[in-house]
């Protein structure tokens, strides 16, 4: 009986040994910046690989699988590898490994999973799951030419927020260039602009017909700057008939106005006439 009882004891002492020394992994995926991450853009992502304390544990290998939404630049790979001496001899119980990876382009909003895989010496290949949450917060725009005045060189773009994102801060600017000369700011702040809204920029400039360049800088809704190039057309044609419809305007205005001074003059000599007859 005292031997069945000291081998169940040494049965159970060998198990909590084994099991105090096994290699118990855990892995966390600790930040994203920016969050959400922005589909074409870079996002830093912080790994944590904690349990590392136990000697069992051996060197690690830690790798980001670069598999859709996330891709890794020309000559850049996901691995990491740690050796047990690294970590074990300033006592550290977990390692921190950062990344910074670009974002498909094609990347849908929402919750995207990526994969990771952490192996050691001794336990099998360990994949988990994580997911980054991505949002496509950058804007578009459509920019034309609405109006511009010959006489007084005063151009008016208008500027329409095409995408679903909202933007503030936007600033409408005409680099130089052969086609336009602006007198005066070549920056115009328009302020904040809503999806599917629209607003006007005023510019003192002197155009001839072509192409023209715009830059269109505005903080998107994770308070990033974004810079986008436009190319628009000018035709003075569109705008020299209006010119044409002004001073048909003007030369009618006159006619009127000189009638009526006419008939006002014509008016006075008669009336003088009738009041000479009188006192006669």
């Amino acid at each position: 009986m005292k031997r069945l009882v000291a081998l169940l004891f040494l049965l159970v002492f060998s198990i909590a040994l084994v099991s105090a020394g096994a290699c118990d992994l855990t892995t966390s995926l600790l930040n994203q910046d920016p969050y959400p991450a922005v589909p074409g853009d870079y996002v830093k992502l912080v790994f944590q690989v904690s349990g590392l304390e136990n000697s069992e544990c051996g060197d690690i290998k830690f790798s980001l699988i670069g598999n859709y939404p996330i891709e890794f630049d020309p000559g850049k790979n996901g691995v990491r590898t740690f050796r047990a001496i690294d970590y074990i001899k300033d006592y550290k119980s977990n390692i921190q490994i950062p990344y910074e990876v670009r974002i498909n382009g094609d990347a849908l909003d929402g919750a995207n999973p990526i994969e990771i895989s952490v192996q050691n010496k001794k336990e099998a290949l360990i994949l988990k799951t994580f997911n980054i949450e991505v949002d496509d917060v950058r804007a578009d725009f459509e920019v034309f030419v609405k109006d511009y005045d010959f006489k007084t060189h005063e151009l008016t773009l208008e500027v329409l927020n095409i995408e679903k994102a909202d933007v503030e801060a936007l600033t409408v600017s005409i680099p130089k260039q052969t086609n336009i000369i602006v007198k005066g700011p070549n920056r115009v702040v328009v302020g904040d602009l809503d999806s599917n809204e629209y607003t006007t920029a005023d510019f003192e400039a002197i155009l001839e017909d072509g192409e023209i360049t715009i830059e269109l800088i505005y903080s998107d809704t994770i308070n990033i700057r974004r810079t986008i190039t436009k190319t628009i057309s000018f035709d003075s044609a569109y705008f020299t008939e209006r010119i044409a419809d002004q001073n048909t305007t003007s030369k009618w205005t006159y006619i009127f106005w000189g009638v009526v001074i006419l008939v006002a003059i014509w008016w006075v000599v008669k009336k003088l006439k009738k009041n000479k007859k009188k006192r006669h």
